[in-house]
């Protein structure tokens, strides 16, 4: 193998362990959803996202699985745990933009406004404002909230797990 043939393969292989990062591994609900990161990172231009009238509006926070966040208890502990996989591209510390944003004081906050990232223009335009109950809905499938989001995560099919998240990302 030529030693450019290695570079590129070392290159794939390193893409391809960022997306098992972000998707949580065994996290991914069914088989349809695996092929959804691939799709979702060339899903960047408004072209691209046919699907945009389907995304739910931004003050809608139902969920697939039908739970609501009202109904779940939060543990902050168990969230740091989950939100292992996502500090591959996201960390709390503000003013710290990875691949993603930095998640420091999301709660409240409106979509796309952290200053330095590049947001995508479907994330840009949302008109979501990151309440504890969208970001729940978002958690569970980002493409369907935002289609065309350059997030290249599948989501949390387990509803606790999102709470979890939500709890540990709402601490200081």
């Amino acid at each position: 193998m030529s030693r450019l043939n290695a570079l590129r393969y070392t290159g794939v292989f390193a893409g391809l362990a960022l997306l098992a990062a972000c998707s949580g591994g065994s996290e991914t609900p069914a088989a349809e959803d695996a092929a959804a990161p691939a799709a979702d990172a060339t899903a960047e231009t408004p072209a691209a996202t046919p699907a945009a009238a389907e995304a739910p509006a931004p003050d809608n926070t139902d969920t697939l699985d039908g739970k609501k966040f009202a109904d779940m208890t939060g543990n902050a502990a168990e969230g740091e745990k989950v939100f292992i996989q996502c500090k591959t591209c996201h960390v709390k510390e503000a003013g710290q933009n990875r691949v993603g944003p930095s998640l420091a004081g999301i709660v409240g906050r409106a979509a796309g406004t952290v200053e330095g990232f590049n947001y995508s223009p479907a994330n840009k335009n949302s008109g979501i404002t990151w309440s504890p109950e969208k970001l729940f809905q978002y958690l569970e499938k980002p493409a369907r909230v935002v289609p065309g989001t350059k997030m290249v995560f599948a989501g949390l099919p387990d509803a606790q797990k999102r709470a979890d998240v939500i709890a540990y990302l709402q601490q200081p």
